[in-house]
């Protein structure tokens, strides 16, 4: 991997490609992200690339974290994570990474975490269908049979019920960005259910028929 980026969701637009195509598409707030540490084999044991996102007032930083900060000489920064870069020792403290470094047209990767829905039944967990509607019926949006009873006398594991829906680490693979020249950030296409708070997103990283 060479290239990848931190970003935040905007929201959902719609747009025109060349061929004058309606095509959905996420609006990323993509960078500038700060390089505050460099991690090499000789003092790690691996090469790495901690960079940090958005920044974050002195007063919700702990002494720990304000340290690391301040021998890095950048702000302080909400979100940090690692990238592990083929080229990681091309990087130093201080630099930053912006969106300009994918261009209309690029493969990437992006994982998030999934919209939390809560405790949800059958029908919206699972796509489950649901009983007649009319009064009589008694079984409408109930989750039915679970199992025999004598033979096997038991649920078997992995039967879908109800339970919590959302929040599970969502990856977008091989999503294409579509920008125009005039718009700011990223554009991906789709990528509907990435949440709001953060997405790491990389260059695409393996094949795809």
């Amino acid at each position: 991997m060479k290239k990848a980026i931190l970003a935040t969701k905007v929201g959902m637009t719609q747009i025109f490609n060349d061929e004058g195509v309606l095509v959905p598409v996420t609006v990323l707030q993509a960078g500038p992200c700060v390089v505050t540490q460099v991690k090499t084999e000789e003092n790690d044991g691996y090469k790495a690339v901690q960079v940090g996102f958005v920044d974050k007032r002195e007063k919700l930083v702990n002494k720990p974290v304000k340290g690391h900060f301040d021998k890095a000489g950048v702000s302080y920064k909400r979100f940090v994570r690692e990238f592990r870069f083929e080229n990681s020792e091309e990087y130093n403290v201080k630099d930053e990474i912006k969106a300009d470094i994918f261009a209309t047209g690029d493969k990437v990767d992006a994982t998030a975490i999934s919209k939390g829905k809560g405790f949800q039944g059958a029908i919206k967990r699972l796509g489950q269908s649901r009983g007649p509607m009319a009064h009589g019926s008694k079984f409408h949006r109930h989750q039915g049979s679970n199992g025999s009873a004598t033979t096997p006398g038991r649920v078997f594991k992995g039967k879908g019920m109800p339970g919590q829906m959302g929040t599970p680490v969502f990856n977008k693979m091989h999503a294409e960005i579509i920008c125009g020249k005039e718009r700011a950030g990223k554009h991906l296409k789709r990528c509907s259910m990435l949440h709001n708070l953060l997405l790491c997103v990389y260059e695409k990283t393996r094949a795809y028929s």
